[in-house]
């Protein structure tokens, strides 16, 4: 019989509503039924594309005699840590503290009133691995409820106190003023941990890290450092060769299970497929690569082919499991490839790394070997394989469309519309814009955090509204359609009133969100960057556009005393990196008067867009009555023709500077040079 969870629009909830485990999500049922029962809850934080997750779920939950137990002892509750982040960071704070490390499937033991006193991750059915069974954990925890309960009642409320503190480090760090020394010495931390011989950094597991590859672009264009670029190129050049990259279809796997980006965790999450489409991108622009275009657009395009709603959102991620088998779908054998490309099989065999033994378990991870001027004239070999692999048996996907996400994808085909005069791809990003402005922002102005088929739900947190707001500012410069800065405008506002404390900075969670054992407050990036970072670069960009000083100094208040933080620990602050950047390098404000589609007009914007830019934002709009984005207002024609102002804004301690307009493309190429960093 179906649990609880058969009226959820999570597709994870949803995932175990056949359970015999008697499921609840979370909510005041099923605390009340706790408090009523003197029951410890046991509380499993997944997502739909994780495997152990699945693994989990079929060796216990999906087990009568494991299901029956905790049916009898527990209160159990399921939760989505896509839909849900305020609940998966505390806990997984509490996890981390307990343990020393957490992942996903997440397992924790609370009291009634939701305190944490026992945690860990995936418990296997019988002992192995070094771990104890699921079940053995469960009659221990019995036991010590019925035995110890005060013990582990202190604990909880110990614990608890330990992350309320963890989220207000920065009040207790000094105060200081903002200063280059924290960008070089994050640099040097982040050069003497490089991997020189595969790129990234870290060693197996290896994730991608692009907030930290996009802090070395700006990095390079403040201070000129080769090996700042070095670093970058590298890194994208080897991850894109990887097993990591889908060679055939597009969009990067979640991480590398090795350091040399061959055998990758096989989901693919939206939020690593636009952060990453974006620094490949911006990669091009910096480097000129003909490479690194390609792969940003084969991202993108592989996005808008499978993972875009009719209704124009972004769905969540892809599954790793086809068939009840991890990266099935995505491995091939020799004679699979023999037998799809016929006489062509050996030349592309020796390009893409396959051997009759394999490279993972018997079978090939297609990985890129030989000379990248190869690739073109391979690509009519990987269509076929592609149309061999689309009748395969795909993995699932979890279709649930999420705010923050959505903004970070929004971004990546805003800024590559205009960077490649993609039609296509602005209209996606058009789409998308409307959709989320019209399907998850209530009537109060205020977002919802998840849609599922036609139903928004969930209050928005902080990443919600600083990731559409960034993802808005991307598509102005890109449409320059004022009703995308006032959508960004009123978001921000409402993100200031909602979640901002003069004590704190931001909260993740808004003032009239559900009272949890702890406000959370997440200051360091994970896979994507932390909700407090990306509202000081939106900040940033919108004190400029908005001509508001006030935005700024928030951002300044933000990112002051969180620059110890980024030189201990520069791997774990990427985003925070890159608004630090901005706001040292003294970004540049263009504000160009004339008729959007006129040749004049686009004649200036080619000069705009024509490089790698991190430190500028633009507007542009006709004469006339007052502009809906102040950095217009009061700039007119010169000499009837299109008008371009330049303004280098005040970096931190520093006056503005603006230079007298300019109508030749020439002289506002030699004006943003000047300015350039």
């Amino acid at each position: 019989m179906p649990n609880r969870l058969q009226n959820s629009h999570s597709p994870y909830l949803l995932q175990h509503a056949e359970n015999p485990v008697d499921w609840y999500p979370w909510g005041e049922e099923a605390l009340r039924k706790a408090r009523d029962e003197d029951k410890p809850i046991f509380l499993s934080i997944g997502y739909a594309a994780c495997h152990w997750c699945h693994v989990m779920a079929h060796e216990s939950f999906e087990d009568e005699a494991t299901a029956a137990y905790l049916n009898e002892h527990f209160v159990c509750i399921k939760v989505d840590r896509e839909e849900r982040p305020d609940l998966d960071r505390i806990y997984m704070n509490a996890v981390q503290a307990m343990t020393g490390g957490g992942g996903w499937p997440m397992s924790v033991f609370l009291t009634p009133e939701g305190y944490p006193f026992y945690g860990g991750t995936y418990f296997p059915p019988e002992p192995r691995y070094g771990l104890p069974s699921f079940r053995q954990v469960l009659e221990a925890i019995v036991e010590a409820w019925q035995n110890r309960r005060a013990e582990l009642l202190h604990g909880g409320r110990r614990l608890a106190q330990a992350i309320e503190k963890q989220g207000r480090i920065t009040v207790h760090l000094r105060s200081e003023q903002i200063n280059r020394e924290a960008l070089y010495a994050a640099f040097r931390s982040l050069q003497q941990s490089f991997d020189r011989i595969h790129g990234g950094w870290g060693g197996a597991p290896k994730f991608p890290q692009p907030m930290i590859l996009e802090f070395l672009l700006r990095y390079h264009r403040i201070d000129g450092n080769d090996d700042a670029l070095g670093m970058v190129t590298h890194t994208l050049e080897a991850m894109a060769r990887g097993g990591m990259y889908d060679q055939l279809g597009g969009g990067f796997h979640r991480y590398s299970v090795d350091e040399r980006w061959l055998v990758p965790h096989f989901e693919k999450m939206l939020y690593d497929n636009a952060q990453l489409a974006r620094v490949y991108l911006h990669g091009w622009q910096a480097t000129g690569i003909p490479f690194f275009r390609t792969i940003a657009q084969e991202t993108l395009d592989y996005v808008a082919r499978e993972m875009l709603d009719p209704a124009g959102g972004f769905y969540a991620s892809q599954d790793a499991d086809s068939e009840g088998q991890e990266g099935k779908f995505f491995v091939w054998t020799e004679a699979e490839v023999r037998a799809a490309l016929g006489g062509d099989a050996d030349r592309f065999m020796a390009a893409y790394g396959v051997t009759a033994d394999g490279n993972w378990e018997g079978k090939n991870i297609l990985t890129f070997k030989a000379d990248l001027e190869q690739r073109p004239a391979l690509a009519g070999a990987c269509r076929r394989l592609f149309e061999t692999r689309r009748r395969r048996i795909p993995p699932a996907r979890d279709d649930k469309v999420l705010t923050a996400w959505n903004g970070l994808m929004l971004a990546a085909f805003a800024e590559a519309a205009r960077a490649w005069d993609r039609a296509d791809y602005a209209q996606i990003a058009r789409r998308n814009a409307d959709f989320l402005l019209c399907e998850l922002r209530g009537e109060n102005g205020r977002l919802w955090r998840s849609w599922h088929r036609g139903h928004a739900h969930l209050n928005g947190y902080l990443e919600d509204y600083a990731c559409l707001i960034e993802g808005l500012l991307e598509l102005y410069q890109t449409t320059f359609e004022p009703r995308w800065y006032t959508a960004a405008q009123e978001l921000t506002e409402t993100m200031i009133r909602r979640f901002w404390s003069p004590d704190v900075g931001f909260y993740d969670t808004g003032d009239d969100h559900e009272t949890l054992i702890t406000r959370p407050r997440d200051l360091e990036d994970n896979a994507t960057p932390s909700g407090n970072a990306l509202a000081a670069t939106v900040l940033l960009k919108m004190a400029a556009l908005a001509a508001e000083p006030h935005y700024a100094d928030l951002a300044h208040r933000l990112l002051a005393p969180m620059q110890p933080l980024l030189t201990q620990s520069p791997l774990g602050f990427g985003q925070w990196l890159q608004a630090l950047a901005y706001t040292l390098s003294r970004p540049q404000e263009v504000a160009i008067v004339g008729e959007p589609d006129a040749e004049d007009t686009q004649a200036l914007l080619h000069v705009v867009r024509s490089d790698y830019r991190p430190f500028l934002v633009a507007a542009c709009g006709e004469p006339g009555p007052p502009p809906a984005v102040p950095l217009l207002r009061e700039r007119t024609l010169s000499g009837g023709r299109a008008t371009a102002y330049v303004c280098d804004a005040p970096a931190f301690g520093d006056s503005p500077l603006c230079h007298p307009p300019v109508t030749e493309p020439e002289a506002l190429a030699a004006l943003l040079q000047k300015g350039r960093r």
